[in-house]
């Protein structure tokens, strides 16, 4: 595929995520996903952070997303803007959690460990940041594929909110709660705009399809 469809302009054709190196950078990001979770869970768990319980969670669905985005890539229009429709839903899913885990929260003793939750926060942002430069090639595209790379920023942003928050839960639990709500947005407002843009794709007409006008 020439390098002008990598950016979405294929002679007009909106970029669907089939292209070979596409593919190899997202089976990266998924493999960066899958374990980031499994680190930042466990550190989460160690240092008492919601911020990075919340965040670790992220990764895993991102990894599962994404898996998704890779399988429907080559399919029709219609499944790939149901597919991020479907994540779109993930995450607005996520964004209620933390914000249900952030006010359960409040009325819980505790404040994070503040070293392991900054070390672990950084590591995350260098994974996310990773994925981020991997797609950066492919960041325009149709719901399927924007949806990935708006994930992957959102996420590098989220990571240095974190680590804003591990600098200041020396004695007092707020800049965690506050950073995890800062995430359940940010979730939210991908989750809207993911999913306004696949419902404008789903509504398009398909390829070969009648127009109603031509029927009479």
């Amino acid at each position: 595929m020439p390098h002008d469809a990598c950016c979405g302009h294929d002679h007009g054709r909106t970029f669907d995520g089939d292209d070979p190196g596409f593919r190899r950078a997202l089976i990266l990001v998924i493999a960066l996903n899958a374990v980031m979770f499994l680190v930042e869970f466990l550190g989460g768990a160690i240092a008492g952070s919601l911020a990075l319980q919340a965040d670790s969670l992220d990764f895993a669905m991102d990894a599962a997303t994404y898996g998704l985005s890779l399988a429907v890539i080559g399919m029709a229009p219609v499944v790939r803007a149901r597919a991020a429709l479907l994540k779109a839903a993930t995450l607005g899913a996520i964004a209620a959690w933390v914000l249900a885990a952030a006010v359960w929260r409040v009325f819980v003793a505790g404040v994070p460990e503040p070293i392991t939750m900054g070390a672990i926060a950084i590591a995350a942002f260098a994974a996310n940041l990773a994925s981020v430069l991997l797609l950066w090639r492919w960041r325009e595209g149709d719901a399927n594929v924007r949806s990935v790379w708006l994930c992957s920023r959102n996420d590098a942003w989220g990571n240095l909110l974190v680590v804003a928050a591990a600098a200041g839960v020396f004695g007092t639990r707020w800049p965690d709660l506050i950073v995890a709500a800062g995430m359940a947005g940010l979730f939210l407002n991908t989750s809207l705009g993911t999913a306004r843009r696949a419902l404008r794709e789903l509504r398009a007409p398909q390829p070969g399809a009648i127009s109603p006008r031509s029927i009479t």
